[in-house]
């Protein structure tokens, strides 16, 4: 595997540790996270790297970080966040159910 991928991996989870966390501490309620989440990925299949020209594949690789954190916010518990084993196979498989 590319280190690349392993280290955006561990970004992935990394960012839903902290956003776990906030919502713990009360900052941020998990609603107020899956809409951020929502309109990043909204952004990320319609902005501006969607009108010049990227391919369709290519739009959903950029909105892919926006649907695991989301995922992720979720599925998270009090004090854990799934692996992203599950949770990446758990967003190619909503994929399919978007189309």
């Amino acid at each position: 595997m590319n280190t690349a991928n392993l280290q955006l991996e561990g970004l992935y989870i990394a960012v839903a540790a902290i956003t776990n966390a906030l919502v713990a501490k009360g900052v941020l309620s998990r609603e107020e996270v899956d809409a951020a989440l929502r309109e990043a990925e909204r952004t990320a299949l319609t902005g501006d790297r969607a009108s010049d020209g990227i391919s369709a594949a290519n739009r959903e690789a950029i909105a892919f970080p926006a649907r695991i954190l989301a995922l992720a916010n979720r599925m998270a518990g009090e004090s854990e966040v799934p692996s992203f084993a599950e949770l990446a196979r758990t967003v190619g498989e909503m994929k399919d159910e978007r189309v």
